[in-house]
């Protein structure tokens, strides 16, 4: 980097906060490093984001870095600025890319696995497996097949995509409707217990109305009462069915 840039950033530094020449010195030292900036996007590029995108973020971590640089400490700003900007870059991967919410752990983890995935391919000359994996990072195998797994969250597939031959049925066709019959399970469990508080006629007027599917006159000549009376005892069956229901 040139000298010129280093010697801004230690000109902006002696600079009072109320130096009417401060805002433009800064925004000289921002510019003069921006290079480094795109520099370090770029290294992030074809990861599913947009390059402009990066090189945005990336200059957000620049000025963070030129606004707390402190040259009296001996550092070089490219030694500083450059964990700053990187920072913000998987920021930026991890907060605003995934399609679905995963632990910062999964989301970190995922980042290291791509570049050691990367490195070892390049060293390795071959993919490397999930215990070269493991062993270039210090963690388990089923760490690393942990965040593979989370990984499969980064991106979503739309609902919307062809997935016959002639592209006429879609994801979505494939996923199930709501059951009613689970809104009556309860009920359902719960109707066993409440047809033994009845006693044996109305059990069994009930049983003729609903399971035999008999009309009140056919199940009145059956038990031999009149069809009134089967009705009066159907209405009186069916409120304490509906008051034992509502009580569990």
């Amino acid at each position: 980097m040139p000298a010129l840039a280093a010697d801004l950033l230690v000109t902006l530094a002696a600079t009072a906060p109320d130096d009417r020449s401060r805002p433009a010195l800064r925004d000289r030292a921002i510019e003069a490093w921006l290079p480094l900036a795109r520099h370090l996007a770029h290294r992030y590029s074809g990861r599913g984001e947009p390059t402009d995108d990066l090189v945005q973020t990336a200059t957000v971590g620049l000025i963070k870095a030129v606004d707390k640089f402190d040259p009296s400490r001996g550092v070089d700003f490219a030694g500083y600025a450059i964990p700053t900007i990187i920072g913000e870059i998987k920021r930026h991967f991890r907060d605003r890319t995934w399609s679905v919410r995963v632990p910062r752990r999964l989301q970190e983890l995922r980042l290291s696995i791509t570049e050691a995935n990367s490195t070892l391919t390049h060293t390795l000359g071959r993919s490397p497996t999930v215990a070269d994996i493991a062993h270039h990072l210090g963690v388990t195998e089923e760490d690393v097949l942990e965040g593979l797994e989370g990984a499969r969250a980064y991106n979503a597939t739309s609902l919307s995509t062809p997935i016959s031959a002639d592209g006429t049925t879609e994801l979505g066709d494939t996923l199930g409707g709501e059951d009613s019959e689970f809104e009556l399970a309860e009920t359902r469990v719960a109707l066993g217990p409440a047809l033994a508080t009845l006693d044996e006629r109305e059990q069994k007027i009930l049983t003729l109305r609903f399971y035999g599917n008999l009309t009140q006159s056919q199940i009145a000549d059956q038990i031999g009462i009149s069809q009134m009376h089967v009705s009066r005892l159907l209405s009186r069956a069916l409120t304490k069915l509906r008051g034992q229901l509502t009580s569990f």
